[in-house]
């Protein structure tokens, strides 16, 4: 049995030699793989602590690190024990391009919404405006954001049309202008009027200090003179105070003696 085991050895001493050189280097190769995909994905969770990333794109990088390391760990493994790895590289390619053909719109949703995740132009709770898609972000992936309208109505809007579009984002800045306009005649005292509307900026807490409330005429238009409220509030305050607001002046402007004309329009007959 030795003897045959010593003959078995100085027969294949090659081949079991080149064997083992080429499973060493497989185990480094794997080990090497599992080591860079671990190491990523530590880096991967601080970097998005420290740069708060969204969760969503720091997952998404982390499969793709993943994924790009077990293909070129799989390439270097069958080039390894010596497979031919060229032909296997243009099989890939070619199917890549033909997945990328069919699925265009798909990975143009894809990349935008990396793109949205990256570049944070809004988060989830903001209102937002683009296009002809407007609402508050309840949800957003890879594919698509999804907006709930103030009469709560869902819409999924693709991210690849929300990155070609300006996006108006009502919330970011915390706060929003307002802009309440009233009309009184032009036989009133604009003097009385804004004394009026100044009266009201000082009395609504709600309304910001800095910038402070404006009252200014707005235009001179056909049936009275324009006056307009500008102010500042919290974006949470801002649709209760212009609703309060606007009844408030319209009814402080009539108890002052002021007209809030009505549309009217003078006809003159001429007779030969």
């Amino acid at each position: 049995m030795h003897k045959t085991i010593i003959e078995l050895w100085e027969t294949h001493q090659d081949t079991a030699l080149l064997f083992g050189k080429r499973a060493a280097m497989a185990l480094l190769i794997v080990a090497a793989g599992m080591l860079i995909i671990g190491i990523t994905n530590r880096i991967g969770r601080k970097a998005a602590g420290k740069l708060h990333v969204d969760e969503t794109l720091a997952s998404v990088l982390r499969l793709v690190v993943r994924y790009g390391t077990i293909i070129v760990a799989l390439i270097m493994l069958l080039d390894t024990f010596g497979f031919n790895t060229t032909s296997f590289i243009a099989i890939l390619g070619a199917a890549g391009v033909a997945v990328g053909l069919a699925l265009k719109d798909i990975l143009g949703n894809m990349a935008a919404g990396i793109t949205l995740l990256f570049l944070r132009y809004y988060k989830t709770g903001d209102y937002i405006e683009a296009g002809s898609a407007a609402g508050v972000v309840r949800d957003m992936d890879l594919l698509a954001t999804t907006l709930e309208t103030p009469d709560g109505v869902y819409i999924s809007a693709p991210n690849a049309l929300l990155l070609a579009s300006p996006i108006k984002n009502y919330t970011r800045s915390g706060k929003r202008r307002m802009e309440i306009v009233v009309q009184i005649s032009y036989h009133d005292s604009i003097d009385a009027a804004f004394h009026v509307m100044r009266e009201i900026a000082r009395e609504e807490s709600r309304f910001l200090v800095d910038p402070a409330p404006q009252v200014m005429v707005k235009s001179l238009a056909d049936n009275g003179v324009q006056l307009m409220l500008r102010a500042w509030a919290a974006h949470d305050d801002y649709w209760p105070v212009f609703w309060e607001q606007s009844q408030i002046i319209k009814e402080r402007i009539q108890a002052a003696g002021l007209t809030i004309p009505l549309p009217q329009r003078d006809i003159r007959i001429v007779r030969d």
